[in-house]
């Protein structure tokens, strides 16, 4: 079972703050996510970055600001016209029983944001060139006190990305879970990991990254 959390489109009220309208998924983000901010790097020559699940498009606008060459994709095709620009593809593809089109694309990095389809996070981690990054955030079990999404099928189960990232051959780069609250109170569990072999040097701990090389 899997499920795409749903948002809608919301409008800065006059003090600047974003009112949502109703909706059954989580409160709609127009802001992109400090956690993808910090991992998504710089890329290195004509890297493409996949932004799966893609939604608002938030994260593709921030990539392609970096310089990436970034792939859209959700199932929205209304949504995803207004995203495409000079360095954003966007494509419709059903994100959960459709097609798997991607098997011979490769990726420097694959995003994945308040999405969850298990039968995908395989096929995800398999996208990445060597030294190419997964990043993934989404809600965790116990975000049910908070509100949506509250069905366990849809949430993932402790240490789960972590689980992903040695089932798949991945190097856990940064792995996160607990309690947040912003942009609302909510669990979440979160990681960065890179597909083997990769200069330490280009993801320093400390400090902005460089370009990749």
């Amino acid at each position: 079972m899997s499920r795409r959390l749903r948002t809608t489109k919301v409008e800065p009220s006059a003090g600047g703050t974003a009112t949502p309208g109703p909706t059954e998924g989580h409160v709609a983000i127009i802001q992109h996510s400090d956690w993808i901010a910090r991992w998504v790097g710089l890329p290195s020559v004509n890297a493409r970055l996949l932004d799966f699940a893609c939604g608002s498009g938030r994260h593709s606008r921030l990539a392609a600001s970096r310089g990436f060459r970034v792939l859209a994709v959700d199932r929205d095709r209304t949504v995803l016209d207004s995203i495409e620009s000079k360095n954003i593809e966007a494509r419709a593809e059903d994100l959960e029983s459709g097609r798997w089109s991607f098997s011979a694309e490769r990726f420097e990095v694959v995003v994945v944001t308040n999405f969850l389809h298990r039968p995908r996070l395989d096929l995800l981690a398999g996208l990445l060139v060597p030294g190419g990054r997964l990043l993934y955030e989404t809600f965790t079990i116990g975000n049910e006190r908070y509100g949506k999404p509250s069905n366990a099928a849809f949430l993932l189960q402790q240490d789960e990305l972590f689980v992903l990232a040695r089932r798949a051959g991945l190097s856990m780069l940064a792995f996160e879970q607990g309690y947040t609250a912003h942009p609302k109170p909510a669990l979440v569990q979160r990681f960065a990991a890179i597909r083997p072999p990769h200069d330490p040097e280009s993801l320093p701990l400390d400090g902005p990254s460089p370009a990749l090389s």
